[in-house]
């Protein structure tokens, strides 16, 4: 008997929260993503904000997620980086914004429940400042393409292709 492999799903999920500067990162990527390309029914770009475990129902019939946000890794601002598999929850221990705990717990919770999609990534960059304040510094707003880029490697490399609009 075969088992049926599930169709793949993915979400790209923009984290963060607009009003502290360098923590909105996540946000802005994927409204770029939404503005500028054009992608297949089976991947869905969205603002996951501030939302926590509000976002538990969107993880339930997705294969393959990839998260964006402002992640703290102890070098300079604006560094890049790709965090997968165990390195996940490692990363997620420090905390950049209140936001993170919630993201953790989604997590752990979506998991628990069974809906873990079965490849997660998150693209990341050091923030700069995480203070109330709109707008990007230069050094995150400056790694912007490249964190587009990264999110767009990362689709192909499950083979999903992006058309630019």
């Amino acid at each position: 008997m075969t088992t049926a492999v599930p169709e793949l799903s993915v979400l790209v999920l923009g984290i963060g929260n607009l009003v502290m500067s360098d923590d909105a990162v996540g946000v802005i990527v994927a409204q770029r993503l939404q503005q500028e390309y054009r992608f297949a029914d089976n991947v869905e770009i969205m603002d996951g904000g501030t939302l926590g475990l509000d976002l538990l129902p969107k993880l339930e019939n997705i294969t393959n997620l990839i998260m964006i946000d402002a992640v703290e890794t102890g070098k300079k601002a604006g560094t890049c980086v790709r965090l997968s598999g165990q390195e996940l929850p490692i990363a997620l221990q420090t905390k950049v914004s209140p936001h993170q705990m919630g993201l953790k717990d989604l997590l752990a919770v979506s998991e628990l429940m069974g809906h873990s999609p079965r490849e997660m990534v998150l693209i990341g960059v050091q923030p700069g400042s995480i203070e109330m304040e709109i707008g990007l510094t230069q050094e995150v707003e400056a790694q912007l393409e490249t964190l587009i880029a990264n999110v767009l490697t990362e689709l192909d490399n499950w083979g999903v292709s992006a058309t630019p609009l």
